[in-house]
């Protein structure tokens, strides 16, 4: 960069950097250019750029660059300094003529700087007042600049950033706060109050922007989520009464909002809609709470008046979001207390009235109307007083209005083209949109249901009298009836989900329950009858059904069950009237009917057959008692007798094979109800028949589509079945079917069919939930061999897929050509070792080479994939270090890690490392436990050593071999001597060992956010304990990393660290060593 001609050569670069449409020609551009992002040599060449560059993509440059070497946290204290007053001196002298990205660029960066260094030097807090001095100059650009640094000032101080333990983010942001964010918001009103006149709309838009961000503080250490009610209160500062009290302050929002500019009265209206969540104790008394209400009031009744800026969807979604504030953080008696609440409540049911007529246009706005419009009606029994609510004339009309609207938007849809979204085809959707209906219906609930009732008849006898026509006739008329029928059915299911509200006679709540209830289980007779059971092709009749499913799923939890049955006499007293249904147990006859209805019929449905299963499988498990009403059913009795594909044509279907799995494992809790082996072998005899089909089939058959697709639906049975094992009973009448029988069978098609993973998976699959011990139900009695005879066919499998899949291609899809079935693999290999149902000594004991060879192919499949290859797959990482874990906390599999070569050995533990460093707390956990393992198993040996009591087992002279022939691993040992001596120096080598990872260990605790502090404090004094003098000089380097005024505070947390740690690794001293560890952090973190 020493001549005009180079920096020539470098604006062409950034020109194809940034501008250039051939990936391979950025992608250079990149390469040569990163040099300026990565070392800190060339940030004075991006001062030269920046200072003699033509060109704004140099500009932009060497902004980005300083950008990422000041977000490494590395630069020193003086250096950021200089760059930061570069920055705010080059922004004051050539901002103005900059382009516009490349001024953010800049501003992001000295924002960026000043957060880094809030707690090093007090310099970096003139950032206010430098910024103020901006607005002070003449100039509109200057002051257009001035306000953006402290937008980005407010945004980065607000944001967390993964350079930054969160603990000293929120320090900053907390100190950031007390100190400015009062005063930049006032700057930011009085800036509005300044350019409320004829300016730009561009120069609105920065302090709307401004005021919005100091609004969206996070006040209270914890980040706002807006899509959730969570977002609850803004927390302000007491501080900030005076300025909220004043009348202006939310007046000029309700004028921003009136400019043309649909992004600064958008933002308008952000702005009111936290003003409206302050926290209630932020004013003292409540005439000041009750002024800045009915300011709040009276701006919402002019917008709902004049109806202006409405027509934007975006001011349209915000200004409902403000609506429905109201009720959540003021009390219906404060509302009522408003002189115009009567013209003011009458507009806001006028407007939702319309909203809901324009169900196309505001189906995601809707949902905080109506929420507002429940919390109004669910507060009225709480109300005190004489005051009129209205809310007896208004809610019936919205009511009665959402229900028309979504009946009429059928029509509309069945019109429209096919892009348009169906509601109904939205789970989230529609219980946005249902769920505050419930509270509005039972607010005047016998008026609402006759207006349901109303509407329902006419459908369902329109429906029933289709049912008896020879042909369906008018598809599309049909259609219709079925998607205003499902709309209704969605209706009711809502209201059924709560029984009843507070101040109802539950009684009568009971007769309109049932009086709804009633006409669903009629109609569930009518959808499986005459032409409508020719229908279950056609989408609409598709989403009643799943409607159909949803109303059952509520009513049970309402209605269904022992207790339920004796609390809602006057309900099953009126069902018995209307339809014969005299109590649960015939209704559960009816639902189970529909539900083998649907399995049968729905074959290439997969979405009816997952909900029917799911309603299936809340009826088996929802309490001992339903499943065993189940068990009394005749439809349940048909399907535990007649569950083959030929009844249940969906287990044929591949897009439904997921649902095999659940499935059985319905059936099979229901069987498991039963005691006695008889019953259980009668429900196999289906399964048993496919697996002797299966055994008869030649090896060249094991090929065909037919005996593959057969195979691998037996697995994903015999997986759900073993899902529904949870005592060692059941466990054992599974066990005792399938070995040693049907073991063969599996260990044939993992040898013949190893290259298949559609048929490798779901085996693996089952075995891994076959050899998992849950609820301890793998205890065998003392004298049986189950739990060996049990891993010795595991060790088959494995052997027998590793030693195949190791030598096949990779392949263009590696992973599920080979990675998916080695972790699904290893993860059959970890749960048996870890089951504690099996004595792994007799292996080696006996000369079985079970364990040995399992091990040994294992630990091949793992090191034949590359450890970017292992952080980059989630499920293959975890898999991984799951086994590791495993391997490294058994005496017994720790020796075959050791005796494999050094290389080899130091592989594993950096991939140890890198498990350390990832973000996954649960991986991260993993590593530690084993690097706790692996150096406690070390200082046990070397306590025995040096007390010689016992000679160095085989596996420590093993892990001995290993750190003298890697001296490498760690710079200290490069005596080649070290090796002939080392047993005698054996002490000496284990004090340098594992080093690196110990450092790695404390960096986490001190520099980052660990939520697993307790298992990593578990391998920090397995470590230290290994050496005192490597502890001693990680310690030293910690401390010179630090800044020297710190150093004497850092070095006291040290010596406190090892307080009343004794020299063992007892639980006790375990304990004490973590507590201790919890204070170093928090004082060590301390500024």
């Amino acid at each position: 960069m020493s001549s005009m001609e180079s920096l020539a050569q470098l604006e062409v670069l950034c020109e194809k950097l940034y501008n250039s449409r051939d990936s391979a020609e950025r992608a250079h551009a990149e390469s040569t250019l990163k040099c300026f992002s990565e070392n800190s040599d060339y940030i004075s060449q991006c001062q030269y750029i920046l200072d003699n560059a033509s060109t704004p993509y140099a500009l932009m440059l060497a902004s980005t660059s300083l950008l990422k070497q000041v977000s490494d946290r590395s630069l020193s204290l003086q250096l950021r300094l200089d760059i930061r007053n570069y920055v705010m001196n080059y922004l004051a002298a050539r901002g103005p003529k900059l382009q516009n990205f490349v001024t953010v660029s800049l501003i992001q960066l000295v924002c960026r700087i000043t957060k880094f260094g809030w707690l090093d030097d007090d310099r970096f807090r003139d950032i206010f007042k430098e910024a103020t001095d901006f607005l002070a100059l003449a100039s509109q650009d200057h002051y257009l600049i001035g306000l953006r640094i402290l937008n980005f000032l407010v945004m980065e101080m607000n944001q967390a950033n993964s350079a930054m333990p969160l603990s000293l983010h929120r320090k900053i942001a907390t100190s950031f706060k007390d100190q400015f964010l009062l005063q930049i918001f006032q700057i930011s009103l009085t800036s509005l109050h300044q350019l409320k006149s004829e300016v730009a709309d561009d120069l609105r838009r920065v302090p709307i922007s401004l005021a919005l961000r100091c609004l969206s503080f996070d006040f209270v250490g914890s980040p706002v989520d807006e899509s959730s009610e969570e977002f609850g209160t803004v927390q302000l500062p007491a501080s900030w009464r005076p300025l909220l009290q004043d009348p202006s302050t939310v007046q000029i929002f309700f004028d921003y909002y009136k400019v043309n500019d649909t992004t600064v009265s958008k933002e308008a209206l952000e702005c009111l809609v936290r003003l409206a969540s302050v926290r209630r104790s932020l004013f003292v008394e409540d005439p000041a709470r009750s002024q800045f209400l009915s300011h709040l009031m009276s701006g919402t009744r002019e917008i709902l008046q004049t109806g202006q800026g409405l027509a934007d969807h975006g001011n349209y979604h915000e200004f409902c979001r403000l609506l429905g504030r109201f009720k959540v953080n003021y009390q219906l008696s404060e509302l009522l207390s408003v002189e115009f609440y009567g013209e003011w409540i009458g507009l806001v049911a006028e407007f939702t009235t319309k909203s809901l007529l324009s169900w196309q246009w505001a189906s995601n706005s809707v949902y905080y109307l109506l929420s507002l419009w429940s919390r109004l009606v669910t507060s009225l029994p709480y109300l005190k007083g004489d005051t009129p609510s209205l809310l007896d004339e208004t809610v019936p009309k919205i009511t009665e209005g959402f229900i028309t609207s979504r009946i009429n938007s059928v029509q509309v849809l069945s019109y429209a083209s096919s892009d348009l979204d169906n509601p109904l085809d939205s789970a989230e959707g529609l219980q946005d949109q249902l769920e505050s209906l419930p509270y509005l219906c039972r607010f005047k609930y016998e008026s609402c249901s006759l207006f349901i009732i109303n509407i329902m008849e006419p459908l369902l006898q329109a429906y029933t009298a289709r049912s008896r026509l020879p042909a369906p006739g008018d598809v599309a008329e049909l259609s219709v009836i079925e998607a205003q029928i499902a709309w209704m059915v969605h209706i009711i299911a809502a209201i059924l989900k709560i029984r009843q509200t507070v101040g109802c006679s539950q009684d009568s709540q009971e007769l309109f329950d049932a009086e709804l209830a009633a006409r669903v289980l009629q109609l569930i007779n009518i959808t499986d009858t005459g032409v409508h059971a020719q229908r279950y092709q056609e989408l609409s009749k598709q989403r009643l059904d799943r409607a159909i499913l949803i109303f059952v799923q509520n009513f049970r939890r309402s209605y269904v069950g022992d207790q339920a049955m004796h609390a809602s006499k006057q309900l099953y007293a009126r069902l018995s009237e209307l339809l014969g249904l005299t109590d649960h147990l015939v209704l559960l006859n009816v639902i189970v009917g529909k539900i083998a209805t649907n399995l049968k019929c729905y074959a290439e449905c997969e979405d009816v057959i997952d909900h029917t299963l799911a309603l299936f499988q809340d009826l088996a498990s929802g309490s001992y008692m339903t499943g065993k009403l189940l068990l009394k059913l005749e439809s349940t009795k048909f399907i535990m007798a007649n569950h083959s594909r030929e009844n249940f044509p969906f287990l044929d279907e591949y897009r439904c094979v997921c649902s095999r799995t659940n499935f059985y494992y319905i059936l099979g809790s229901l069987v498991f109800m039963e005691d006695g082996p008889i019953k259980f072998r009668t429900f196999m005899e289906p399964l048993l028949q496919i697996a002797v089909n299966l055994e008869a089939s030649a090896d060249a058959a094991f090929r065909t589509d037919a005996v593959k697709y057969a195979f691998t639906g037996l697995m994903r049975d015999l997986r759900g079945i073993a899902m529904a094992t949870n005592s060692r009973r059941t466990y054992g009448l599974l066990f005792d079917w399938l070995y040693p029988s049907r073991m063969p069978l599996l260990l044939r098609a993992i040898s013949l069919l190893t290259d298949e993973p559609e048929v490798t998976t779901p085996l693996f699959k089952f075995m891994s939930e076959f050899v998992l011990n849950k609820a301890q139900r793998l205890t065998f009695d003392s004298s049986s061999p189950n739990g060996i005879l049990l891993f010795r066919e595991i060790s088959k499998l494995i052997v027998a897929y590793g030693s195949r899949i190791l030598l096949l291609p990779n392949g263009t899809d590696i992973y599920a050509r080979k990675y998916k079935g080695i972790w699904i693999s290893l993860t059959v290999l970890s749960r048996a070792l870890c089951g504690n149902y099996v004595n792994f000594g007799v292996f080696e004991l006996y000369g079985d080479r079970a364990l040995a060879d399992a091990l040994d192919i294992s630990l091949k499949m793992t090191l034949s994939i590359p450890l970017s290859d292992i952080l980059t797959f989630k499920k293959l990482s975890k898999a991984y270090y799951g086994y590791m874990e495993v391997m490294f906390n058994n005496h017994i599999t720790i020796s075959s890690v050791l005796n494999l070569d050094t290389s080899t050995f130091v592989h594993i533990v950096s991939t140890l490392e890198s498990g350390l460093k990832g973000l996954d707390m649960g991986i991260s956990t993993q590593c530690a436990s084993a690097i706790d393992s692996l150096a406690a198993f070390y200082f046990n040996n070397i306590t025995n050593i040096t007390a010689g009591d016992n000679p160095p087992s085989p596996a420590a002279l093993n892990l001995a071999r290993h750190i003298g022939e890697f001296p490498s691993l760690f710079p200290q040992v490069c005596d080649a001597n070290l090796l002939h001596h080392i047993l005698k120096g054996y002490y000496v080598i284990i004090t340098l060992f594992l080093q690196q990872i110990l450092k790695t260990l404390f960096e986490i605790i001190i520099f980052e956010d660990a939520g697993n502090q307790w298992s990593l404090s578990r391998p920090i004094l397995s470590l230290i304990m290994i050496s005192e003098q490597m502890f001693s000089d990680l310690r030293a380097q910690i401390l010179a990393s630090q800044a020297v005024e710190q150093q004497q505070r850092l070095s006291q947390c040290f010596d406190k660290l090892m307080t009343d740690v004794t020299r063992s690794l007892e639980p006790k001293n375990r304990d004490r060593f973590t507590q201790n560890l919890t204070t170093f952090r928090h004082d060590f973190r301390a500024k």
